[in-house]
């Protein structure tokens, strides 16, 4: 990876449905070397996807909640069922596995309190679940940015 596939990974992060022409004019390239090099990096893996990111409000999504979650057991299977049954919960929209006192930490959306209560039920409803930590997000201060490219 060189600088100009570095600069074409930091402006598809900001403009992802940029056109190859208008891509190829940010980078400095023709438009057919720049579109062998953006089918390169999907090809290798850089580039995982393309998505909208979409104003939560606008949709029903009125609050944001980050849960701590610890399980009763570390064995396979208790890994297993939580991680499964965290993949179909809609409410969940990013999860990770922490070090620390919890074992996971989940991004979850909803939109009202009543709504939280639910997933909370649903999440206390889970066998290898042993407890939950909630914060509720105030107010976000920083949305996505791109991420930094460390790898040349």
């Amino acid at each position: 990876m060189d600088r100009i596939d570095q600069h074409m990974l930091m402006i598809i992060q900001q403009e992802g449905r940029l056109s190859t022409a208008d891509l190829s004019d940010k980078v400095g390239l023709s438009p057919s070397p720049c579109a062998r090099r953006l089918k390169r990096l999907e090809e290798e893996g850089y580039i995982v996807n393309y998505q909208a990111n979409l104003n939560k409000a606008k949709i029903g999504i009125a609050m944001t909640f980050f849960v701590e979650v610890s399980l009763n057991s570390h064995q396979a299977s208790s890994i297993d069922e939580f991680e499964l049954v965290i993949a179909d919960m809609k409410e969940v929209i990013n999860g990770y596995i922490v070090s620390g006192a919890y074992d996971y930490l989940l991004e979850v959306v909803s939109p009202d309190l009543a709504g939280f209560e639910l997933f909370t039920r649903k999440l206390h409803r889970v066998k290898s679940v042993k407890d939950i930590h909630t914060h509720l997000s105030i107010r976000q201060i920083k949305t996505k940015s791109p991420l930094p490219i460390y790898k040349s």
